[in-house]
């Protein structure tokens, strides 16, 4: 055994096998994601050699859960406060006022495009699936009302919410990943949605080729209608979005306008005053809509928490994982190994995400897994050559490539749309990664152009 701790391959074998095992316990045994990347975690501690050899078998098994506190206390209150924003949102109505207000202006011509827009927005806040549950029933109405546009609908709706949800915080993936390349959440929500703009224009394009190519019946009925929005104005629905995205990205806009920014600044813009005045503001529209009381309003909180405690425990059990490999020498062995040959880290980054994504399904496993691998190739990134917001992006772009059956977000989709097993794939499959694939080809391309270093 000592001569296989010792050989320099090791640390591949530890993130291979450590991979493997998440996949197998996630997509083959069903275990819940939270106690797969805790499992992973330890396995990876009790293998790596320097650990077991210097501070013993309670080191490997401890350290973990030190990692899993430590990123619990770097991303739980921006979580718990999405989770809050999101619920208070779709119980109030605010969503649905944005949504009634883009179709309204944009017109029914337009509708695929108010429809793309309102998932890309809501989707900053507010889970994938959750934004495909609020928006599917007015692509229904739309697409009965017509007669056509079904599936191009369903395309702008689903792939609307798939960007933001990889590329943008606070959801899981990109605030973990943000955390644990050490960028800004200003720097990382104003490029996301600045690159998001070009895929989402695909997102167009192609649902408009599909929906020609394709004709899928509309095979369920209609949802009940969520919260009343007549009597929100629409500056308060858009308040809990926008509110915490203007706080959180004025200091970055100031920064890179004139390459100081003031003590009140910094403090308007931190993240967990952000999001807190978001939350204030959606908790207010649902207070005013349900016209309920500071008691009942709160225990009603107790709902969206449940939710954003369990996306804490992945998300921090996913931080413990990445914390373990970057332990196992995997980024020195890897540059080692590379030495010889040049490697661009963007699409390398890309590949490494897409692949777990395809493997075992969830997109924040696929980024947290990767987002610990390239932390540990890249070290402190000072010889990246280009911003490390590039590399977040591009492993974003990755958790998207391929969407099937052992993905949550395919079934959302499938059932919630009416599609069959055959149909989704040629639809939402595609859609994304093809998404997948023009994000990384224009991060790779940015980083050349604009390398921000």
């Amino acid at each position: 055994m000592e001569s296989i701790y010792n050989a320099e391959y090791w640390p591949f074998a530890i993130l291979l096998t450590s991979i493997a095992l998440v996949v197998v316990l996630v997509s083959r045994l069903k275990f819940h994601p939270f106690v797969a990347l805790v499992l992973a975690a330890v396995y990876v501690g009790l293998v790596t050699p320097h650990l077991m050899e210097n501070e013993g078998i309670v080191a490997a098994l401890d350290a973990p859960m030190i990692a899993l506190g430590v990123m619990a206390g770097k991303i739980a209150w921006v979580i718990a406060l999405a989770a809050i924003i999101g619920t208070a949102m779709l119980e109030s109505g605010a969503a649905e006022k944005i949504v009634t207000q883009l179709l309204k202006k944009l017109g029914e011509k337009q509708a695929a495009l108010a429809l793309l827009i309102a998932a890309f927005l809501l989707s900053i806040p507010v889970f994938l699936d959750t934004v495909f549950f609020l928006l599917i029933p007015l692509g229904i109405s739309l697409a009965l009302k017509t007669g056509k546009n079904y599936i191009l609908y369903v395309m702008a709706i689903g792939g609307g919410a798939a960007i933001t949800h990889s590329i943008v915080p606070p959801t899981p993936g990109p605030l973990i990943m943000a955390e644990s390349l050490g960028i800004s959440l200003g720097t990382v929500i104003l490029s996301g949605i600045v690159l998001g703009i070009a895929p989402a224009m695909l997102v167009l394009i192609l649902g408009k080729w599909i929906n020609r190519k394709m004709v899928v019946p509309i095979r369920i009925t209609l949802p009940k209608k969520t919260g009343d929005a007549s009597e929100i104005p629409m500056t308060w629905a858009l308040a809990p979005i926008v509110l915490p995205i203007l706080m959180i990205g004025s200091g970055t806009m100031v920064q890179v306008l004139t390459g100081d920014v003031p003590g009140w600044l910094v403090f308007l813009g931190n993240k967990n005053l952000a999001m807190a005045a978001g939350a204030g503001a959606a908790l207010y529209l649902w207070a005013k809509s349900e016209k309920v009381g500071s008691s009942e309003l709160w225990a009603k909180v107790g709902k969206p928490l449940e939710i954003g405690g369990v996306i804490i425990l992945i998300t921090s059990a996913g931080g413990a994982y990445g914390a373990m490999i970057n332990n196992s020498g995997i980024g020195e062995a890897i540059g080692i190994a590379t030495e010889s040959f040049p490697l661009h880290f963007i699409p390398l980054a890309w590949l490494i995400s897409a692949v777990l994504k395809t493997a075992q399904g969830s997109g924040t496993v696929a980024m947290i897994s990767s987002v610990a691998i390239m932390s540990a190739l890249i070290g402190d990134g000072q010889t990246l050559g280009f911003h490390p917001v590039y590399l977040l992006m591009a492993m974003g772009f990755g958790s998207l490539f391929i969407s099937w059956m052992n993905d949550s977000a395919f079934w959302v989709v499938a059932r919630m749309s009416g599609m069959t097993e055959k149909e989704a794939l040629k639809t939402w499959t595609l859609l994304l990664a093809s998404i997948s694939l023009l994000g990384m080809a224009q991060v790779w391309l940015l980083s050349y152009i604009f390398p921000f270093v």
